[in-house]
C-alpha cells in the first residue's frame, strides 16, 4: 500500500475511533444522568407496550429529559428493552438506565392492606372489596364460598390472620383472603402443638373461638393471658362464660350500641349468658397474641372481671368481689 493511502486509512481510523469514543462517552453521560424528579412517582407499563413507546411516555411525563440516548442504549443492551407490564415506583436520584433496569426487572410497586385484629369477616370483606389496588373478580364470592366450605365451622370468621399483606397492583382480592387463611391455619396448628397441658378445648378450633373472645374483651396485650385464665376456669367449673362480645355478635344488626337486660336473656347460639361452653364459631379475627393467650392461660383462681372504663379490667375471685367492682366501675356511670 502506498504511504499516502496508508496514512489516509490510519487518519480515517483514528477519526472514526475518536468519533465512536466520543459518542460512547456522550451516550454514557446521558443515560447516567439523574432524572429530574422531586418526589417518587408511580408509572404504569401497560399491556402490550414496547420499550420505545414506554420511553416516549416517560419523556412526556417529564421523568426523563431525552428518550433518544436510551433508545440507542437498548440497541446495545436488548435485555433493557424487555419492559414488563405493571406499576413501578420511580424514585428521585435514579438515572435513565436505572429506570429502564427497573421497568425490565418486573419488580413492581408493592401495595399493602392491613387487616386489623378484632374485626369481623364482613368488615374485612368490605375493606378488601373497596381497596383501589385490588381486583375484584366476579368469582370472588364463589372462591370465598369454596374456602368457607373447607374450613371448620363453615365460615371464614376467625380463620384469617390479622397482618399487613403486601401485593402488586391488580392482585385478586380473593388471593389476599387465601393468603390470610393459609397463614392462620399454619399459626393455629403451631400454637396448638405448643399449647399448655390440660386445656378445656377438644380441638384447635375451640381454642380459636376462645382466642376471638379474648380479642374482643381487651386490647391490652398483658391482660389477654389473664382473661384467658378466667374463661378457662369458668369452663372447667361448667360455668357460663357470660361475655358481652358474644351477645353482641349473636344480635347481629339488632345491636344499637347498648346491651339491655332483655338482650342477655334472649337465646341465641352466641349468647353465653344463656348457653354453656363456647359459641359455635369465632366472633372476630383473633391476633397471634390472643391465640397465644388462649393456648397459654395465666394460672389463676379468678372467675370474674369487669371493665374499668380505661381499657383495662378489674379481676375478682368471688361473686361478692365482682359485684362490688361492678358497682364501682359500671353502675356509678
Amino acid at each position: 500500500m502506498k504511504p499516502l493511502i496508508l496514512k489516509a486509512v490510519i487518519v480515517s481510523f483514528i477519526l472514526l475511533f475518536g468519533a465512536a469514543l466520543g459518542t460512547y462517552y456522550w451516550l454514557d453521560r446521558q443515560v447516567q444522568q439523574p432524572i429530574n424528579l422531586p418526589t417518587s412517582t408511580l408509572f404504569e407499563v401497560r399491556e402490550g407496550q414496547y420499550a420505545h413507546s414506554v420511553l416516549n411516555r416517560l419523556k412526556e411525563a417529564g421523568i426523563i429529559e431525552q428518550s433518544l440516548p436510551l433508545k440507542i442504549l437498548i440497541k446495545f443492551k436488548p435485555a433493557l428493552a424487555a419492559v414488563k407490564t405493571g406499576i413501578y415506583e420511580i424514585s428521585p436520584g435514579l438515572t435513565g438506565v436505572d429506570v429502564l433496569s427497573l421497568l425490565s426487572s418486573g419488580k413492581e410497586k408493592q401495595f399493602t392492606i392491613s387487616l386489623v385484629e378484632g374485626l369481623q369477616w364482613k368488615e374485612w370483606q368490605a375493606q378488601l372489596k373497596s381497596h383501589p389496588r385490588l381486583s375484584l373478580s366476579p368469582l370472588f364470592d364463589e372462591r370465598v364460598q369454596e374456602m368457607q366450605s373447607s374450613t371448620q365451622g363453615q365460615s371464614l370468621e376467625g380463620w384469617l390472620l390479622p397482618e399487613t399483606y403486601h401485593f402488586t397492583h391488580g392482585t385478586q382480592a380473593s388471593e389476599i383472603v387465601k393468603r390470610a387463611n393459609t397463614a392462620m391455619q399454619a399459626y393455629l396448628a403451631q400454637a396448638w402443638e405448643n399449647r399448655a397441658v390440660d386445656l378445656p378445648y377438644d380441638n384447635a378450633y375451640e381454642a380459636l373461638i376462645m382466642a376471638s373472645i379474648i380479642e374482643k374483651e381487651t386490647g391490652a396485650a398483658d391482660e389477654r393471658p389473664r382473661i384467658s385464665g378466667v374463661f378457662v376456669n369458668r369452663l372447667r367449673l361448667n360455668m357460663r362464660l357470660q361475655t358481652d362480645p358474644t351477645v353482641i355478635y349473636g344480635m347481629g344488626g339488632n345491636f344499637d350500641g347498648n346491651i339491655r337486660r332483655k338482650d342477655l336473656r334472649t337465646p341465641t347460639a352466641y349468647n353465653t349468658y344463656v348457653i354453656k361452653g363456647l359459641p359455635p364459631t369465632p366472633i372476630a379475627m383473633p391476633s397471634k397474641l390472643a391465640i397465644d393467650a388462649a393456648m397459654h392461660p395465666l394460672e389463676t383462681d379468678e372467675l370474674y372481671f369487669v371493665s374499668m372504663g380505661n381499657g383495662r379490667h378489674q379481676f375478682s375471685h368471688t361473686l361478692a368481689e365482682h359485684n362490688l367492682a361492678v358497682r364501682e366501675y359500671q353502675l356509678k356511670k
